[in-house]
């Protein structure tokens, strides 16, 4: 009997995304994924230590003096509006950024704002330092200039965890995206599906109605 092989062929992105397994093996990527217990501990120790800081600067801040440094009244003037948005942003804006982070310890928008946000602090604070060198008492000078260095230290801390955080989002991006392309491929390299259609069968008689009886008289 003659048969005709009809040969259906249908490859679709659409229909290779879908049929992605919901559970491969994950890849040795050789950097953990997500926050592990030892980040975590090392992000708390971070900013314990910011918030140390942050409490220390507002008290010797609040010690100074500066109607009593040795300079004209324009730089005093500027000085002291520099503590106040100091003094402001260490009691509000960082400890809010700061528990940003601790709530969204991946978050790199989070991080990166409290990073932002501690650079600036950093900043001025450095420049109070410097003046109250140059112009205020030894003794209120080295607790700042202490103080500058410390806040350095954790921005530089903070700087190289965000850098850390954007590796490793690089490599997962890769990994899904190494992922999703060999689901394609095994879509593609799938045998086209065969359907045989047999066009010699005979087809059926349809069968004759019998005429009714007629209806005795």
């Amino acid at each position: 009997m003659k048969r005709i092989l009809v040969t259906i062929v249908a490859v679709l992105a659409s229909a290779a995304m879908a049929q992605v397994p919901q559970h491969q093996p994950q890849q040795n990527t050789g950097m953990p994924r997500g926050i592990q217990p030892n980040d975590a501990a090392q992000l708390n120790s971070l900013l314990l230590q910011l918030d140390q800081t942050s409490r220390t600067a507002m008290a010797d801040l609040a010690k100074l003096r500066i109607d009593k440094w040795k300079t004209d009244s324009s730089n005093k003037q500027q000085m002291q509006a520099n503590v106040d948005s100091l003094q402001r942003n260490l009691a509000t804006a960082l400890p809010e950024l700061e528990n940003k982070v601790r709530l969204a310890p991946e978050d790199m928008a989070a991080n990166f704002k409290l990073y932002r946000n501690l650079s600036a602090v950093y900043d001025v604070f450095a420049s109070v330092a410097e003046s109250a060198g140059a112009f205020g008492p030894k003794d209120q000078y080295e607790p700042l200039a202490q103080l500058a260095g410390d806040f350095d230290r954790v921005r530089r801390s903070i700087a190289d965890r965000i850098e850390q955080l954007a590796t490793a989002k690089d490599i997962e991006l890769a990994r899904l995206r190494n992922q999703a392309r060999a689901a394609q491929q095994a879509q593609a390299a799938q045998p086209p599906k065969k359907i045989v259609v047999d066009d010699n069968e005979p087809a059926r008689k349809p069968r004759k109605k019998k005429p009714s009886a007629a209806p005795p008289s």
